[in-house]
């Protein structure tokens, strides 16, 4: 029996439009993709390593491409406000204790005032950042780049005192369970995101020249205490390590205690160098390098 031309013309079409089908169901499987470019291959638990390498990679190689080898590491509390941000919630609180006398009012204008007293460490920062960048623009020989978290508070503050300056300034910021944006002042190209704290830290350290440890809490301390162990242990370079404000940080930790417990030699004391102007912080990093003023 003769096949109809028709017919047969109509298989045809119809094997065709079912490779055509069978193409595009490969293609768009998890398997076709690139390895690089498939996110839910490289999310595993066993590709850990190479996210870890990856995120070394991306901000060493840009600071890289931009010549940037040395910097200074300016941390504090994220909780600070700029004191314009401070005397408006001071103002709003005031209002709402004179709407309604409660206690809950009351402890709100507490937590303002307090707000508003806290401010002077996010202009202290700024101002810092603005002089260690101001000098830096001027003397490019010596130049060192401010480095923060990224976040709000005195990283914000660093960050908007060397825009201030003219400068450029780096920001490493965090992923976090609460939200957390880069500050408005960061230099775009050298704003940085990161999922792991180690490899943070790693480009905190790596090009720091000096690094300046405003108050703040769990996170400041813990930057704090894994530098202060790098350099003590000789697994870092050491370098000036300033604590800004000399009676705050006396009274949160009893360093003198620690040497009469024999649990720090009294030579690590040497580690640390206090300040409360942002002149003189920057004073300490001029003398330890020896910069021509």
């Amino acid at each position: 029996m003769a096949t109809d031309p028709h017919q047969l013309h109509q298989r045809h079409l119809a094997s065709a439009q079912q490779s055509v089908e069978a193409i595009a169901k490969l293609q768009h499987h998890s398997s076709y993709r690139l390895a690089f470019a498939d996110n839910e291959f490289l999310m595993q638990d066993e590709l850990r390593h190479v996210r870890l390498q990856l995120e070394y990679l991306k901000p060493q190689l840009v600071l890289e491409q931009h010549n940037i080898n040395a910097t200074i590491v300016v941390f504090g509390s994220a909780r600070f406000l700029s004191p314009e941000q401070a005397k408006t919630a001071q103002a709003l609180a005031e209002h709402q204790l004179a709407n309604a006398d409660t206690a809950e009012n009351k402890l709100a204008l507490q937590r303002a005032n307090k707000q508003l007293a806290n401010s002077k460490y996010y202009t202290a920062s700024q101002q810092f950042a603005a002089l260690a960048t101001r000098y830096s623009c001027c003397n490019p020989s010596y130049a060192m780049t401010i480095i923060s978290g990224g976040g709000p508070g005195v990283m914000e503050a660093a960050n908007r005192g060397a825009m201030d300056a003219g400068g450029e300034s780096i920001g490493l910021n965090i992923v976090l369970p609460k939200e957390q944006q880069p500050n408005p002042y960061i230099t775009p190209q050298f704003c940085f995101q990161f999922h792991y704290f180690a490899i943070r830290k790693m480009h905190f350290l790596q090009r720091a020249r000096a690094l300046l440890a405003f108050p703040g809490g769990f996170g400041t301390l813990d930057e704090l205490f894994e530098t202060l162990t790098l350099i003590q242990t000789k697994k870092a370079e050491r370098v000036p390590v300033i604590l800004y404000d000399q009676a705050f940080w006396q009274k949160l930790i009893n360093f003198d205690m620690l040497v009469e417990e024999g649990v720090i030699s009294a030579s690590d004391l040497e580690l640390i160098q206090y300040a409360d102007t942002p002149e003189q912080a920057w004073q300490l990093i001029m003398d330890y390098y020896q910069l021509p003023g």
